[in-house]
């Protein structure tokens, strides 16, 4: 991650590749995001029936991409804690149980807007 990778479409070229890499390395290591992932591959297909706006939709998609990208934050933190050290230490705990609690705010927050878009 050198500053000579160049500008432009250079650059986002080269960060397309190191985030590609980061979901395959998501999808080999984390049960949760191979779950996710089809929960989404099932989820965004159904939206286009749910939402009657394009708006709605969008919404729909947006928190069921919202979950998987929590999900990744969550899976960055974990690693970066397991860098750290294996000792058990209460930091590394609430570190990795905060980031477990996000992930759950975001698939609250999805359940929410489903329901209200498909109760509205």
């Amino acid at each position: 991650m050198a500053s000579d990778q160049g500008h432009g479409l250079v650059h986002a070229w080269v960060a397309l590749g190191y985030s590609w890499k980061g979901l395959r390395a998501a999808w080999r290591k984390e049960e949760a995001f191979r779950q996710e992932v089809v929960v989404a591959a099932i989820a965004i297909p159904i939206a286009w029936y749910v939402g009657d706006t394009a708006l709605e939709r969008a919404l729909l998609v947006a928190v069921v991409i919202q979950v998987l990208m929590v999900e990744l934050l969550n899976t960055g933190i974990e690693n970066v804690v397991d860098r750290i050290g294996v000792d058990p230490h209460k930091l590394s705990g609430r570190a990795k149980d905060v980031g477990s609690a996000a992930v759950l705010m975001a698939i609250v927050v999805a359940v929410v807007v489903w329901i209200g878009v498909m109760l509205g």
